[in-house]
C-alpha cells in the first residue's frame, strides 16, 4: 500500500520538493512525459481560476435556490475593509464558497478530490499564491503535491462521503490544501506531512448529511471551513509545530472512522442536518 511517508523521505533523501518526486513517480507509472503532465495540471488550474472568477460574479444560483450569491457577499464584505479574519483568510473564504457554488449550479469544476469538496484546493493555493507571488510552475507543482496525498488518501482510505463520511471529502481536501500550501510557501517535504495530518486530525468524524440529498446544504460551506482548517495548519507547520501522530497513521485512522459511521450518516440524508425541522421541510418542498 502507497505510503506518503516514503515520498517524504525520498525527497528529504534527494534534496528535491514533494512534488518533484510525486511528478518523477507518475511519469514513471503513466509512461508519460513531464510536459504532458504539467499541460494537463495546467488545465487542471485554468479550470480552477474560471470557477473562483464566475462564482464571485454573484450572478448563478442552483436549481434548488438554496445555493448562489454568498461568494459574492463575502467578497464585497471583504473589499469594504469589514473583514474579521483578515484579507487572505476572507479571500480563501470568497473563494471557497464561489467554487463549491459554481459545481451546485452545474458549472465546471475540478473534483479535487471530490465534486462536493471542490472549493478547498483553489482557494488554498489562489489565497497562498497572493500572498508569495507564485508563478504558475509553481503552483502547478503544488498541485502534484496535493495529488500526490490525494492518491494515498484513495488507497489507505476513502474519498467518498458515501464511504467514509464527510471527513473523507471536505476532510481530505483540506489536507491536500495544506499540504499544497505549506510546499508553495516554501515548505520542506516534512513540513507538509505535518500540515496534512494537522489538518485531517480536524475534520476527523465529520458526517456526510446533505439537506434533501442535494450537495448544496452543509456542503458548500463546508468547503470555506475545510479551506481556513488547510490554512490554519500550514501555518503551524511552516512555524515548525509537529503532528504527533504521522500522516499515513492518521490516514488510517480516517479510514477507519469511516468505516464506523452508521450509513445514515454517509450521504443517505437520513441523518444529522437533514432530518433537522428545517431540513425535512426543505426536503418536502422538493417532492
Amino acid at each position: 500500500m502507497r505510503a506518503y511517508e516514503d515520498w517524504v523521505i525520498e525527497a528529504e533523501s534527494k534534496g528535491k520538493k514533494l512534488s518533484e518526486v510525486i511528478l518523477e513517480d507518475q511519469m514513471a507509472e503513466l509512461e508519460q512525459t513531464e510536459e504532458t503532465l504539467f499541460e494537463r495540471m495546467n488545465n487542471n488550474l485554468k479550470v480552477m481560476r474560471g470557477s473562483v472568477e464566475a462564482g464571485l460574479s454573484g450572478t448563478r444560483r442552483s436549481v434548488s435556490g438554496l445555493v448562489g450569491g454568498d461568494a459574492a457577499k463575502v467578497e464585497e464584505h471583504r473589499k469594504k475593509g469589514n473583514s474579521l479574519v483578515g484579507m487572505e483568510i476572507s479571500g480563501a473564504i470568497a473563494k471557497a464558497l464561489a467554487v463549491a457554488e459554481i459545481n451546485a449550479c452545474m458549472g465546471k469544476i475540478v473534483a479535487a478530490p471530490t465534486a462536493g469538496s471542490c472549493g478547498v484546493l483553489p482557494a488554498v493555493l489562489l489565497t497562498v499564491e497572493e500572498v508569495c507571488q507564485s508563478s504558475d510552475r509553481d503552483i502547478i507543482l503544488a498541485l502534484f503535491t496535493a495529488a500526490g496525498l490525494g492518491m494515498v488518501l484513495t488507497e489507505r482510505a476513502s474519498v467518498s462521503g458515501a464511504e467514509g463520511g464527510c471527513q473523507a471529502e471536505i476532510g481530505s481536501a483540506a489536507a491536500m490544501a495544506a499540504a499544497a500550501a505549506v510546499e508553495l510557501a516554501g515548505g520542506s517535504p516534512r513540513q507538509t506531512a505535518d500540515a496534512a495530518a494537522i489538518a485531517m486530525k480536524s475534520m476527523l468524524g465529520l458526517v456526510c448529511d446533505p439537506v434533501g440529498g442535494l450537495v448544496e446544504v452543509p456542503c458548500v460551506k463546508r468547503n470555506a471551513t475545510g479551506a481556513t482548517i488547510a490554512l490554519a495548519a500550514a501555518e503551524m507547520a511552516l512555524s515548525g509545530v509537529r503532528s504527533a501522530i504521522p500522516i499515513d497513521e492518521v490516514i488510517d485512522t480516517m479510514g477507519r472512522v469511516g468505516k464506523q459511521m452508521p450509513c445514515a450518516l454517509k450521504e443517505t440524508a437520513q441523518g444529522g442536518l437533514a432530518v433537522t425541522p428545517t431540513g425535512r421541510r426543505i426536503q418536502a418542498d422538493f417532492l
